[in-house]
């Protein structure tokens, strides 16, 4: 069965779960994975990410689309495209929470976003099953943008679906060009705020890479990402795919 949970905080239990940040944590966590970090590590908050400072880590997040005091970098993919060390952490509002929240409950967790949209879909039709669809949202809001990631999943997947799956693919359907499901989200409008607008074209891009990361393990409170097994590399190549449209 396939479901939609349109907020990070209506995650429950599953035999797998794959989690939307599109703008822009889960953007940023597949790049920094196909860019060459070995583990991104997820913290719940910005506090836990600092307490997580080491050697051979570099910190990346945001606090309302703003880099956190003492982060390396933002929550901006392009930043986490070459590596500053062997892991990432990042934390962030809205991405970060979802996905421990993902791996309190369900026995295998992954992220998705448009970037590594069909190597998502790959892994998630070898899997079958109970599959949840899990919306970050954006201040415990629905965000279109998660919702239309959501949608082109479910459609492209095989079996029974829940009523929110089949809302989640009819809003889907509603914008054939990705950019536009991600400029008429509210979610963009504090990106744009921030000066970033650049970050919602680059996550626009689908199917850029065939990595796709997967909880590996939690330490603690921590969900430690890597890629999953079978898919290294993508059709773009890892770093090199990364350019800018």
């Amino acid at each position: 069965m396939i479901d939609v949970a349109f907020l990070g905080a209506h995650v429950r239990p599953a035999a797998t779960a794959v989690v939307i940040d599109v703008l822009r944590a889960t953007s940023t966590m597949t790049v920094a994975l196909s860019s060459g970090y070995e583990r991104v590590l997820v913290a719940g908050s910005v506090e836990r990410a600092l307490e997580l400072r080491a050697d051979g880590r570099a910190l990346a997040g945001e606090v309302d689309c703003a880099k956190p005091p003492g982060f390396d970098v933002g929550n901006s993919p392009e930043e986490s495209a070459t590596p500053l060390a062997a892991e990432l952490v990042i934390a962030t509002t809205n991405g970060a929470p979802a996905i421990v929240a993902a791996a309190a409950v369900c026995d295998a967790v992954f992220a998705a976003s448009l970037l590594n949209l069909a190597a998502v879909v790959e892994v998630l039709a070898e899997r079958g099953g109970d599959l949840l669809i899990v919306c970050a949202g954006t201040g415990g809001q629905i965000t279109m943008e998660d919702v239309y990631l959501a949608g082109r999943l479910s459609a492209a997947l095989a079996g029974e679906r829940t009523d929110a799956a089949r809302v989640a693919e009819a809003v889907a359907a509603a914008y054939p060009e990705p950019i536009d499901a991600l400029q008429a989200s509210a979610g963009s409008v504090g990106i744009i705020a921030a000066g970033l607008s650049t970050d919602i074209a680059f996550c626009a891009q689908v199917s850029i890479t065939g990595v796709v990361p997967r909880i590996v393990r939690m330490v603690d409170d921590i969900a430690v990402l890597e890629t999953e097994g079978s898919l290294q590399s993508g059709p773009a190549g890892a770093s090199a795919a990364f350019v800018h449209p």
